[in-house]
Protein backbone atom coordinates (compact mmCIF):
# COMPACT_ATOMS: atom_id res chain seq x y z
CA UNK A 1 0.00 0.00 0.00
CA UNK A 2 3.09 2.06 0.41
CA UNK A 3 2.41 3.07 -3.55
CA UNK A 4 -0.68 5.43 -3.10
CA UNK A 5 1.91 7.11 -0.86
CA UNK A 6 4.68 7.45 -2.92
CA UNK A 7 2.28 8.59 -5.55
CA UNK A 8 1.24 11.96 -3.84
CA UNK A 9 4.74 13.02 -2.27
CA UNK A 10 4.22 16.26 -4.40
CA UNK A 11 0.58 16.63 -2.83
CA UNK A 12 2.33 16.18 0.52
CA UNK A 13 4.87 18.49 -0.08
CA UNK A 14 1.79 21.13 -1.17
CA UNK A 15 -0.11 20.47 1.47
CA UNK A 16 2.55 21.04 3.94
CA UNK A 17 3.51 24.26 3.07
CA UNK A 18 -0.41 25.15 3.30
CA UNK A 19 -0.68 23.53 6.80
CA UNK A 20 2.25 26.01 8.11
CA UNK A 21 -0.11 28.56 9.17
CA UNK A 22 -2.29 25.86 11.65
CA UNK A 23 1.02 24.57 12.54
CA UNK A 24 2.25 27.64 14.41
CA UNK A 25 -0.86 28.43 15.63
CA UNK A 26 -1.22 24.90 17.41
CA UNK A 27 0.55 24.61 20.77
CA UNK A 28 3.40 22.37 18.50
CA UNK A 29 6.50 24.13 16.95
CA UNK A 30 7.53 22.89 13.80
CA UNK A 31 10.33 20.93 15.14
CA UNK A 32 8.01 19.38 17.26
CA UNK A 33 5.22 18.68 14.32
CA UNK A 34 8.30 16.86 12.63
CA UNK A 35 8.69 14.78 15.37
CA UNK A 36 4.30 14.08 15.76
CA UNK A 37 4.58 13.58 11.46
CA UNK A 38 7.29 10.70 12.12
CA UNK A 39 4.81 8.79 13.96
CA UNK A 40 2.14 9.22 11.87
CA UNK A 41 0.82 6.80 8.80
CA UNK A 42 -2.26 7.97 6.54
CA UNK A 43 -5.05 5.08 5.49
CA UNK A 44 -8.13 5.40 3.35
CA UNK A 45 -11.09 4.18 5.04
CA UNK A 46 -13.66 2.70 3.09
CA UNK A 47 -11.21 2.72 0.61
CA UNK A 48 -14.03 0.97 -1.80
CA UNK A 49 -16.95 2.71 -1.39
CA UNK A 50 -16.21 6.75 -3.33
CA UNK A 51 -19.13 8.49 -1.43
CA UNK A 52 -17.45 7.47 2.32
CA UNK A 53 -13.89 6.70 1.63
CA UNK A 54 -11.94 9.21 3.90
CA UNK A 55 -8.19 9.68 4.62
CA UNK A 56 -7.54 8.98 8.26
CA UNK A 57 -4.59 9.10 10.39
CA UNK A 58 -2.98 6.18 12.18
CA UNK A 59 -1.82 7.79 15.30
CA UNK A 60 -1.33 4.41 17.04
CA UNK A 61 2.63 4.65 17.16
CA UNK A 62 2.27 8.75 18.31
CA UNK A 63 2.56 7.28 22.37
CA UNK A 64 5.14 6.09 21.53
CA UNK A 65 7.36 9.47 20.80
CA UNK A 66 5.39 11.76 23.00
CA UNK A 67 8.49 11.05 25.39
CA UNK A 68 10.82 12.12 22.69
CA UNK A 69 8.75 15.12 22.19
CA UNK A 70 8.87 16.41 25.86
CA UNK A 71 12.32 16.10 25.27
CA UNK A 72 12.78 18.13 22.60
CA UNK A 73 10.32 20.89 24.20
CA UNK A 74 12.59 21.07 27.90
CA UNK A 75 15.51 21.36 25.14
CA UNK A 76 14.17 24.61 23.17
CA UNK A 77 13.02 25.93 26.64
CA UNK A 78 16.48 25.18 27.91
CA UNK A 79 17.87 27.17 25.00
CA UNK A 80 15.74 29.46 25.70
CA UNK A 81 12.89 29.03 23.08
CA UNK A 82 9.47 29.12 23.22
CA UNK A 83 8.05 25.61 23.64
CA UNK A 84 6.11 25.99 20.71
CA UNK A 85 3.43 28.23 19.30
CA UNK A 86 1.69 28.26 23.42
CA UNK A 87 -1.91 27.86 24.24
CA UNK A 88 -3.67 29.90 26.96
CA UNK A 89 -3.20 28.88 29.90
CA UNK A 90 0.44 27.65 29.27
CA UNK A 91 2.88 28.36 31.97
CA UNK A 92 5.82 29.69 29.78
CA UNK A 93 8.70 27.21 30.60
CA UNK A 94 11.91 28.58 31.77
CA UNK A 95 14.51 27.39 33.79
CA UNK A 96 13.29 25.87 36.95
CA UNK A 97 10.73 24.34 34.65
CA UNK A 98 13.28 22.90 32.16
CA UNK A 99 15.14 21.59 35.11
CA UNK A 100 11.89 20.05 36.76
CA UNK A 101 10.79 18.56 33.60
CA UNK A 102 14.35 16.79 32.79
CA UNK A 103 14.22 15.69 36.14
CA UNK A 104 10.55 13.97 36.09
CA UNK A 105 9.27 16.51 38.78
CA UNK A 106 6.08 18.18 38.12
CA UNK A 107 4.96 19.91 34.65
CA UNK A 108 2.46 17.62 32.68
CA UNK A 109 1.00 15.34 35.20
CA UNK A 110 3.99 13.66 36.76
CA UNK A 111 6.81 14.50 34.51
CA UNK A 112 5.21 12.92 30.87
CA UNK A 113 3.48 13.83 28.28
CA UNK A 114 -0.37 14.38 29.27
CA UNK A 115 -3.09 12.91 28.03
CA UNK A 116 -4.30 16.54 26.67
CA UNK A 117 -1.45 16.71 24.85
CA UNK A 118 -1.94 13.59 22.59
CA UNK A 119 -4.89 14.38 21.87
CA UNK A 120 -4.25 17.97 20.47
CA UNK A 121 -1.28 16.13 18.30
CA UNK A 122 -3.88 13.74 16.93
CA UNK A 123 -6.13 16.63 16.68
CA UNK A 124 -4.20 18.63 14.17
CA UNK A 125 -2.72 15.42 12.48
CA UNK A 126 -6.28 14.45 11.33
CA UNK A 127 -7.07 18.06 10.17
CA UNK A 128 -3.73 17.54 8.20
CA UNK A 129 -5.32 14.15 6.75
CA UNK A 130 -8.64 16.13 6.04
CA UNK A 131 -6.48 18.89 4.11
CA UNK A 132 -4.91 16.23 1.86
CA UNK A 133 -8.07 14.59 1.43
CA UNK A 134 -9.23 18.29 0.52
CA UNK A 135 -6.41 18.72 -1.72
CA UNK A 136 -6.07 15.67 -3.72
CA UNK A 137 -10.15 16.01 -4.49
CA UNK A 138 -9.04 19.41 -5.91
CA UNK A 139 -6.51 18.99 -8.02
CA UNK A 140 -8.29 15.79 -9.23
CA UNK A 141 -6.33 13.35 -8.04
CA UNK A 142 -8.59 11.68 -5.05
CA UNK A 143 -10.28 8.81 -6.99
CA UNK A 144 -6.82 7.50 -8.51
CA UNK A 145 -5.05 7.27 -5.18
CA UNK A 146 -8.46 5.51 -3.68
CA UNK A 147 -8.48 3.16 -6.02
CA UNK A 148 -4.54 2.42 -5.81
CA UNK A 149 -4.68 1.98 -2.02
CA UNK A 150 -6.95 -0.88 -2.46
CA UNK A 151 -4.34 -2.82 -4.43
Amino acid sequence: MSEWTDAIVGERMTVDNQFNDRVAASRFSSQEWGLIMTAIDFEIENADDPEDARVVADTSSLPAIMPELENLRSQMAGMGGAPGGGEAGDSGGGLVDSIKGALGLGGGGGGGPSDEELEAAERLVQEYADELQAHLEEVGKWEQVRLAYQE
